[in-house]
Formats: C-alpha cells, sequence, structure tokens
C-alpha cells in the first residue's frame, strides 16, 4: 500500500495516498465545482447528499458528512475538534486504505479533507466509483434478490466480521451488488474490533431489519422471504468456519 501524503491546507488538511498527492486539488471538495462541470447529485436514503463525479483516476464519490438525529439540528454538519487523526474523514479514509491493503471489497480510499472552525470542523471524503453495480435495495426492489447472492453477500459480510471489521451502519444501501463482487460501502464510525461482544450479530441484525423495512414496503412479490435472509446466515457461517480454519487467522 502507498504510505498516507498529507497536503496542508489554509484551513485544515488534505489526506491522500502518494500517488496522488500531485493530482488532489481542494476544489475536488466543492459540490459548486461538480456542479459546473454537470456531475450527478445523488440523494441516497441516509443523510446528506453525494456526488458522482470525474477525477484524472476515474469515476469517483464525494460524499460530505453530515450528522443525523436531533443533533443535526444544532450542529448540522460541525464535529468537535479532538485532533486530525480523530476527524470521521481521516478515520474512514486510513481504514479504507487498511481494507483494501487486505483484499477487502470496498471503494479506494482517494482523498479525505477536513475544514477547520475553531473547536470545531467539517469534513468530505472521495472514494473511488464501483463500477456497474447497484445496491443491494435496488436489486430487492427489482426482485432480482435470490439464494445465490444472498450467500455471496453472507459470504462477504462474513469475510470483513474474520478481519475484525466493524461496519457500523450495515444496511441495505450500504451493500453493493455487481457480477463479479460484492462490496460494502460508508464505513463512517467503522473500526477494527476484538471478537466477541455480540458486534458481529449486531451488524446482522442491522442489516436484516433493513431489508425487514424495505420488504415491507416493497411491490407485490418482490418481498425478501426469511428463506433467502436463512440463505446468507448459512453462508455467513460457513464462510466463517473455514476462515477460522485457515492458517495465520486469529481466533
Amino acid at each position: 500500500m502507498n504510505p498516507a501524503y498529507l497536503i496542508t491546507t489554509s484551513s485544515g488538511a488534505i489526506l491522500c495516498d502518494t500517488t496522488r498527492a500531485t493530482q488532489v486539488e481542494e476544489r475536488w471538495f466543492d459540490p459548486e465545482y461538480w456542479r459546473s462541470r454537470d456531475a450527478q447529485e445523488v440523494r441516497g436514503s441516509g443523510r446528506g447528499t453525494t456526488w458522482f463525479v470525474e477525477l484524472p483516476s476515474g469515476d469517483g464519490v464525494l460524499r460530505h458528512y453530515r450528522r443525523g438525529g436531533m443533533v443535526a439540528r444544532l450542529l448540522g454538519d460541525r464535529y468537535w475538534w479532538s485532533g486530525a487523526e480523530n476527524t470521521r474523514a481521516f478515520a474512514e479514509w486510513r481504514l479504507l486504505a487498511m481494507m483494501r491493503d487486505r483484499g477487502l471489497p470496498v471503494p479506494d480510499p482517494i482523498a479525505a479533507r477536513y475544514v477547520r472552525h475553531g473547536w470545531y470542523y467539517r469534513a468530505d471524503l472521495i472514494t473511488g466509483r464501483i463500477a456497474d453495480s447497484q445496491t443491494l435495495a435496488q436489486w430487492l426492489g427489482a426482485g432480482r434478490v435470490d439464494a445465490s447472492l444472498m450467500r455471496r453477500v453472507g459470504s462477504t459480510i462474513a469475510d470483513f466480521h474474520a478481519a475484525r471489521v466493524f461496519h457500523a451502519d450495515l444496511n441495505a444501501h450500504n451493500v453493493m451488488v455487481s457480477e463479479e463482487r460484492i462490496h460494502l460501502l460508508d464505513f463512517d464510525r467503522g473500526a477494527l474490533r476484538a471478537p466477541g461482544g455480540g458486534w458481529q450479530r449486531a451488524n446482522l441484525a442491522r442489516l436484516h431489519r433493513s431489508l425487514q423495512k424495505l420488504s415491507a414496503h416493497a411491490t407485490p412479490g418482490h418481498a425478501l422471504p426469511e428463506s433467502l435472509w436463512r440463505d446468507l446466515l448459512n453462508a455467513y457461517t460457513a464462510r466463517l468456519n473455514v476462515e477460522a480454519d485457515a492458517p495465520g487467522v486469529p481466533r
């Protein structure tokens, strides 16, 4: 993996790898810049807005960090400053870089930025766009989810859990499906965790609730049968058992 490179700006800093150090521009984090270049604005089911952007290295996704829940009414997109490495953007960039280094299917971390305002900061992240893919939620809405797909999703989640990766918001909108591979997105507040403690089950339960919610509003015939959820769980368990028997895998 290429080492991280820090670019100091007038009001904060940008983190990228050394291969992009001469490419990254601060205006990449400005939605108005991309709007003037006819970039596609995407309003997802989660907080805030993302942009599909065209970078010198290929297609990317710009995401601005924004709070959710009741606290959003007070702070919006502001976070308490406690050091550059503790910013949401830098933490997620470094976690993505580590996972990519381990071969886990995540977007390519391109650049992270924070802008400091006294005791607060705002942050943005640019990642690579997963080509020819749609979310698991979109596949469910189109009635395309079957046992084979759910087994693929279960095995993929098992790979992340075997690597001790915790996803703070594992839902059907953060699972990207392509013909070649399943990817997981949005590792804001993600972390490496020790085995046990129930966080793996909590991840799976969060995804299950997301699929149930989508199924409740699905068109007739497109709801997810519980039998397909059991296919996911069976593949997840089988994959973890294989990983546990592999040489060098911590138990």
